[in-house]
């Protein structure tokens, strides 16, 4: 898995490209709750769920379908002022879905664990990437805090934070022009 700074990192970046008025904070912590959830299934190793179960690591809740119902979710909570299929309320949801679809994504480019099953529960297969140039983060925090952490957040300040401030710099100088 890629670190969870990268994942919040990437759902703020997502979010530049199209974010309400009102509400900025609540709409980007969000987003950035839905891009690092996902891992929160490594819960199932404590719970004996092997890695290459559907709901392992890394499956359903790494899915397209996940993300999608996350998204949804999301939205009838946090913004149930908004009438359900608008064109609000999709925009918003949308932004939800490709902050858990960037989670798997970001997984996908890692050069370690077994691969991301994008379409769980259909199909259980797990994906990578054919470019995996970001190292696989440890899924212990022990491990993180040391030369293993160190080369992970290296690979991904080039492959991921880097990219992604350059998109949030670059939206905030296009809108000082477009006011």
């Amino acid at each position: 898995m890629a670190s969870i700074f990268s994942h919040a990192i990437a759902a703020g970046a997502l979010g530049t490209l199209r974010y309400p008025k009102k509400e900025v904070f609540k709409y980007f912590a969000l987003g950035i709750f839905c891009a690092t959830f996902p891992d929160f299934d490594v819960i199932m190793f404590k719970l004996g769920v092997p890695y290459d179960h559907p709901f392992g690591h890394r499956g359903f809740f790494h899915s397209l379908l996940f993300s999608y119902l996350q998204g949804l979710f999301i939205v009838r909570v946090f913004y149930s002022e908004l009438a359900f299929a608008t064109r609000a309320s999709m925009t918003i949801g949308f932004y939800f879905f490709c902050c858990g679809v960037s989670h798997s994504v970001l997984d996908a480019m890692t050069n370690g664990g077994k691969g991301v099953a994008f379409f769980a529960p259909f199909d259980n297969t797990r994906y990578f990437l054919p470019w995996r140039p970001i190292e696989v983060s440890p899924v212990d925090v022990e491990s993180f805090f040391g030369e293993w952490g160190i080369r992970v957040l290296q690979s991904e300040f080039y492959y991921v934070m880097i990219p992604s401030l350059l998109l949030m710099f670059g939206m905030y100088w296009i809108g000082k022009f477009t006011k």
